[in-house]
């Protein structure tokens, strides 16, 4: 991420994520790698907390951890807010994950490449 402002990362970061068909979820390591940071993780999921403040729409809920846990659910206002957006997509959610978390993953590098 070196030259490159938090804001404009977080730009990016939400570009990715507007295009995640419902349905399916991505990881915040997956965005990273997808924008070239693969250290990064950490800050897609300060992107997807900053989201919440925007006047557009950022479908936040679906980014996930690498192992499908919503560990992102306390920054929707209510508990299960998260996993209701979810679940309205057709996902089930149980115990804080997505469960069969592969068949629903949608991976940038490979759905975005040229």
């Amino acid at each position: 991420m070196t030259g490159r402002s938090s804001f404009h990362f977080f730009e990016d970061v939400w570009d990715v994520v507007k295009l995640i068909p419902a349905g399916k979820v991505t990881s915040y390591g997956a965005i990273a790698s997808y924008l070239g940071s693969k250290q990064s993780s950490r800050m897609v999921g300060f992107a997807m907390n900053a989201s919440h403040t925007r006047k557009d729409s950022i479908p936040a809920h679906r980014v996930v951890n690498r192992n499908g846990l919503l560990t992102g659910k306390h920054h929707f206002g209510e508990p299960d807010l998260m996993q209701k957006k979810l679940e309205s997509e057709g996902i089930l959610v149980k115990n804080d994950q997505i469960v069969d978390f592969s068949n629903h993953f949608w991976d940038p590098m490979i759905e975005l490449s040229l």
